[in-house]
């Protein structure tokens, strides 16, 4: 048990410097840039991600849903998953979480994903709305 809650705290604390250094890093320029990106010239699902985390921790909600509509709906959701990963580790030292998640639950995500990927490459309007933007 005391491996465990070890193990807990150093994610945890690695969460918190890395949420740390985003709050105060710059989120235009410095970044890693995106191989899809840089490969194709498209946004994939995860571009804007580290912008609207970085607005989301300066409470700039519209901003970060501007920058990456699709993980700050995701978000809340891949919160709880890691809580539950996190006491479910804690109180049997296993991933029990896992095996409860429907494969096609999964699938639909992955798909959905894609699906946004290509949707917010169409340069037309509504659909421009779904690429990085500053306002």
């Amino acid at each position: 048990m005391k491996k465990r809650i070890f193990v807990v705290t150093i994610i945890c604390v690695l969460m918190v410097l890395g949420a740390i250094w985003l709050y105060f890093s710059s989120p235009q320029g410095a970044g890693i840039p995106c191989p899809v990106r840089l490969l194709t010239g498209f946004y994939c699902a995860g571009c804007g991600t580290s912008r609207a985390l970085h607005s989301i921790l300066h409470l700039k909600f519209y901003q970060a849903f501007r920058y990456n509509p699709a993980m700050v709906i995701l978000l809340p959701f891949i919160m709880v998953y890691i809580a539950a990963r996190i006491i479910d580790y804690l109180k049997t030292g296993q991933n029990n979480i896992d095996k409860r998640l429907s494969f096609r639950a999964l699938l639909w995500v992955i798909i959905l994903l894609l699906v946004y990927s290509v949707v917010r490459n169409i340069p037309i309007y509504p659909f421009n709305l779904l690429v990085p933007t500053i306002i």
